[in-house]
């Protein structure tokens, strides 16, 4: 069954494939990316269709699924797979964060699908059992700029509830003379998601690492402080 939905789903995604949109999408990735051409909405209204017959097939048959639609390679893909991993969230286990981090080490090739898959399941199993944050710490040591990366925008939902404060500047700490932009706009976003909750802090901890910080995170972390702030952070 679940073989079936995926050959359905590529299907539908190149008959709404489009090249105009695909030439479009490249413009904001650096490296190749592998994409049919369908717009981002298009894609979730897709994932959404299959989404009751998909939980129907039970947990591990929905991550063989999303396993298979990883290995395709292509963006949109993974964000169905995004999708349905986050459906269900509600049955998660400390046993599926094995899963995750095996998607993010051996299928993740671009942002998109980095912070989709970070941003969403990832988060949700990382604020569902808290002590999985020191997995996260683990990852800002990888040769991966992926993992790197998902190290830092895991976090952006729990830094603007307040959450994982120790973690988050920690995980600043450990990625901050990191010289893969890529990372430095994934730790920079965490700051800037943190100083939502408290943008003393934030503003704080860029003061005493600013004439470190690369300015490409430094100036992602200030981007909702206040223009007064802003000036002083910029400031040599």
């Amino acid at each position: 069954m679940g073989t079936k939905i995926f050959t359905e789903i590529q299907n539908k995604l190149n008959d709404l494939s489009d090249e105009k949109t695909r030439l479009s999408g490249e413009r904001f990735f650096k490296e190749a990316v592998k994409q049919h051409g369908v717009k981002t909405a298009t894609v979730i209204k897709l994932a959404k269709e299959y989404q009751k017959q998909v939980l129907a097939l039970g947990k591990q048959k929905v991550w063989e699924l999303c396993d298979e639609l990883w290995r395709s390679g292509y963006t949109e893909e993974s964000f169905i797979a995004c999708h349905f991993a986050l459906s269900m969230k509600k049955e998660y286990t400390t046993e599926d964060f094995d899963v995750f981090e095996y998607w993010i080490r051996n299928y993740v090739s671009n942002w998109a699908s980095c912070d989709t898959l970070c941003n969403h399941p990832v988060a949700e199993c990382v604020m569902s059992f808290p002590e999985l944050a020191k997995r996260t710490l683990q990852w800002t040591k990888s040769d991966n700029r992926w993992a790197k990366r998902a190290a830092a925008v895991t976090y952006i939902i729990p830094a603007r509830k307040g959450l994982f404060t120790d973690t988050i500047f920690r995980t600043a700490d450990a990625l901050l003379y990191d010289p893969d932009d890529l990372v430095q706009k994934g730790y920079g976003w965490m700051l800037k998601a943190y100083s939502q909750y408290d943008t003393g802090r934030v503003f704080d901890y860029i003061m005493q690492h600013k004439a470190d910080m690369p300015r490409t995170a430094l100036r992602y972390a200030i981007e909702k402080m206040p223009e007064k702030l802003k000036k002083q952070a910029m400031a040599k």
